[in-house]
């Protein structure tokens, strides 16, 4: 039943996706508005489908202050990348460069508004992190970062990337950590399984606090739902 769910849910969310980026491309040419617009549209229907077809729930315990924060996401799947658009109203997202020079796609993201990150620059990508990051913060909206760099497999917790220190310190922003587990259902795989997908917004982390206390801060708070049990199950 899993496969049959997740089947209808790709045939109907891929070819939507590219109906919002052929939208959000038009609007786009004449203002930031409607490329917003689309992507919280993309936001809003993967969740619509993740519930009424994938049978996920979302249980959110917290929220997500408005204005210009450093939100750091711990990363399992694709699904809180979507989510958290939803979470924290299209935030400005830290992204890696590749995605961001794809043909259209990077265009649009681009557009929407991304920090794209060079992970293979070293402090030259540091440099453009933080100038990307400033621009962000004068927009006033949030700015998401997955600050262990990539998806990692539900259950694990490896260290926090240089690219978060580097922004947090530079930006000067106070930190809400966000700790999910939406791996146990939504892994690499096709096949996506039912049941619920909990998000735990933690309490804000002041800016200006050295850098081992606040990666081992974010450390431990990102990583509260890693034991692989659901909470209130």
């Amino acid at each position: 039943m899993a496969a049959l769910r997740s089947l209808i849910y790709a045939v109907v969310f891929y070819p939507a996706t590219i109906l919002l980026c052929i939208i959000g491309l038009g609007g786009g040419l004449f203002a930031q508005r409607p490329m917003l617009a689309a992507v919280r549209a993309w936001a809003d229907l993967n969740n619509w489908l993740a519930r009424r077809v994938l049978g996920i729930r979302v249980r959110v315990e917290g929220q997500v202050p408005a204005g210009a924060y450093l939100v750091a996401v711990k990363h399992e799947s694709m699904f809180e990348t979507l989510e958290m658009v939803r979470l924290t109203n299209v935030p400005v997202i830290v992204i890696k460069r590749e995605l961001a020079n794809i043909p259209l796609f990077g265009w649009m993201t681009r557009r929407y508004g991304i920090i794209a990150v060079d992970r293979e620059a070293g402090t030259k990508a540091l440099r453009a992190l933080v100038e990307q990051g400033r621009k962000a913060v004068a927009s006033g909206r949030g700015i998401i970062i997955y600050p262990e760099g990539t998806r990692v497999p539900h259950g694990e917790t490896p260290p926090l990337k240089s690219g978060f220190a580097a922004l947090y310190r530079a930006l000067n922003l106070p930190v809400v950590p966000v700790a999910m587990d939406s791996g146990r259902l939504w892994g690499r795989g096709f096949v996506h399984q039912g049941g619920t997908i909990n998000f735990k917004i933690g309490e804000v982390i002041p800016a200006g606090l050295p850098r081992k206390e606040v990666e081992a801060r974010v450390h431990t708070a990102i990583n509260l739902l890693v034991s692989g049990a659901e909470p209130g199950a």
